[in-house]
């Protein structure tokens, strides 16, 4: 079941792009771990979507998102620093919201349920947002998160890229997704092409 619209949205995104879906895939350290703490590694958390597309080879395969739908969008520097300072966003640990980039014991959870799903060691990790203010190197290329990950690329995937891409792609072919036809209605109105200019209410007579 995908939660949210950002959800949805990425989910037709990659379906559009050819890959086979999962939802809210489940994953928490193993207790044999020597670090398991039983009060504080008990509960699940979960991987908001496993894509896999036969056609793609290497990290491309195989998709893994985790997704934030923040309003205010997502500050690169600002959620870094919390995470390393432990600091709270939206009244959250922010570490607690990405524990597979920060955590040994939930990154090896999480890639080897990546393996258990997908058979696949190899993997694209995206983290899809509303927006993106700051460098993406910092967040893409930060090496702690690259090493948690056993090197797997990392990339930002923001709404406005995804909607760009996808509504290039749209044509009058039906769309197989709810959101692929939204754009269809949307791009055969004229409104995206005309989005950007200046447009004066009219005026009542």
């Amino acid at each position: 079941m995908k939660e949210d619209i950002l959800e949805q949205l990425v989910d037709d995104y990659f379906i559009s792009k050819g890959y086979f879906t999962m939802h809210n895939v489940k994953f928490r350290p193993d207790k044999s771990h020597p670090d398991y703490i039983q009060n504080q590694d008990a509960v699940f958390s979960d991987i908001d979507l496993i894509g896999y597309n036969p056609h793609e080879k290497g990290a491309k395969r195989v998709v893994v998102v985790t997704c934030k739908s923040w309003q205010s969008g997502f500050a690169i520097d600002t959620v870094i620093d919390a995470i390393e300072k432990d600091k709270k966003i939206g009244g959250k640990l922010a570490w607690k919201s990405f524990r597979e980039l920060v955590k040994p014991k939930w990154s090896e959870a999480f890639c080897e349920k990546i393996y258990e799903q997908t058979g696949s060691k190899k993997f694209t990790y995206f983290t899809a947002v509303t927006k993106v203010s700051g460098a993406r190197k910092s967040w893409e290329s930060n090496p702690g998160f690259l090493k948690n990950l056993q090197n797997n690329p990392i990339q930002l995937l923001s709404v406005t890229e995804l909607m760009t891409e996808m509504s290039a792609e749209i044509d009058t072919t039906v769309a197989p997704s709810q959101v692929g036809r939204l754009l269809q209605v949307i791009k055969a109105s004229g409104w995206l092409s005309s989005s950007n200019e200046k447009l004066e209410a009219p005026r009542p007579a």
